[in-house]
This record gives C-alpha cells, structure tokens and sequence, in this order.
C-alpha cells in the first residue's frame, strides 16, 4: 500500500438539515456508513471501554448503520407502528457492527424511517453489508499511517469495479479517517449520491489508524 504525506486541511463542506417524526417509509435512498473502527476506538470508544476496542479485537471497517435519505436532507426518528427489535435481534448484529447498542441507536433513529419491521431491517443492514468488499489491504495495517483520503476511496474503487466516485464518500473527523460512506438505492444497487452526501474529505495527510 502506497503512503503518502503532506499537510492540508479537511473541506467537509456544508450539511443538510435532518428532519425528525417523518413518517416511516419517505424516503429516497439509502446512505450506508461502513466506520473504521480503529479510528472510532481513538475518538470515542476507548473512554468508553467499548469491548470492540480491546486489544485483539481486529476489526476494521465496520458497519455504523444504513440511513434512509432523501435527495436532499434525511429523514430521523420517524413516526411507525412497528415493535422496536429485541435484544437478542440487536446483539446478532454485532458480528458486523461491533456492537449491540449501536444497532438499537441505529434502529431508533433512522431504521424507523425505512418503513420495514426491525427484523427486515437488520437483515437489509446485513445484505447491504454483504454488497461492498473491504479491500483486503486495510485488515493488514499494524501501523498509524498518513495518507490522503482519496487513497482510501479508489482502494474501494478498485476492489469494487462496479461502484464509481460518485456512489461513494470518505468522511474525516479530527484529522483521522472516519468513515466511508455509500449510496444505495432502495434495492440496495450502488447510485449517484445526493449533493449534500458527496463531500469527500480531501485531506492529504490524515491518519489510518492500526488495527487493535
């Protein structure tokens, strides 16, 4: 894997609003969050204890959730007679997420907004999931890397000949790779992301964090 390094800042440009108590099922598209795990351990999840963190754990990306977009802004918290999952459900979905607490949050606040049952959503979140193939490069880092985002992003270009650079997304969150995210239409096939979804961070020295 090539490493480069440099110094530039991240241009996150702009941010739509969310709009909450939507009704369920409004939506037009679907934006999956794959978040690499050893940046969020870094950030968040080592003061947290999360056990995802613990040394041995080897997780790379890992999926944070598939939110249900409109063209422009998203829907939250929506209004559905649907049961909310049981624990068990949410804590079956910790193999590709890390955790169960974060499939439950991700249910609470946008698998509402899907229009399906909890079960049907867990199992949509899992079949997304299973769509996109994690170059294999980035369960080898051992080591705190610099690289510009865009490495990351044709990485997954590369490894997924199907998707094009603008179904696709890198988000950076202080200075370190936080996520990549994809758009997806209903049926779960790669599609243009909306514009306020496309906005790369276009850092050139931000930091990969190791594998635990």
């Amino acid at each position: 894997m090539r490493v480069f390094a440099g110094a530039a800042l991240a241009a996150l440009i702009g941010t739509a609003c969310a709009a909450e108590g939507e009704r369920a099922g409004d939506f037009d598209y679907y934006v999956m969050a794959l978040s690499w795990s050893p940046g969020w351990c870094a950030a968040e999840g080592d003061a947290r204890g999360a056990p995802e963190c613990q040394t041995g754990a080897a997780l790379a990306f890992t999926l944070h959730g598939l939110w249900p977009q409109h063209e422009s802004g998203w829907p939250s918290y929506c209004r559905t007679t649907e049961r909310d999952p049981s624990r068990h459900e949410s804590a079956a979905m910790a193999d590709i997420m890390g955790g169960s607490g974060l499939a439950w949050y991700q249910w609470k606040k946008h698998g509402r907004c899907a229009g399906l049952p909890a079960k049907t959503y867990y199992s949509t979140m899992r079949r997304a999931y299973a769509t996109i193939r994690v170059p294999e490069l980035f369960r080898k880092i051992t080591k705190r890397l610099t690289l510009p985002a865009k490495v990351v992003e044709s990485a997954f270009l590369e490894a997924n000949p199907g998707l094009s650079a603008d179904q696709i997304t890198i988000t950076c969150d202080a200075g370190r790779i936080q996520e990549v995210r994809l758009c997806l239409t209903k049926d779960l096939h790669p599609r243009r992301c909306g514009a306020d979804v496309i906005r790369d961070c276009r850092m050139t020295d931000a930091v990969l964090e190791p594998l635990r």
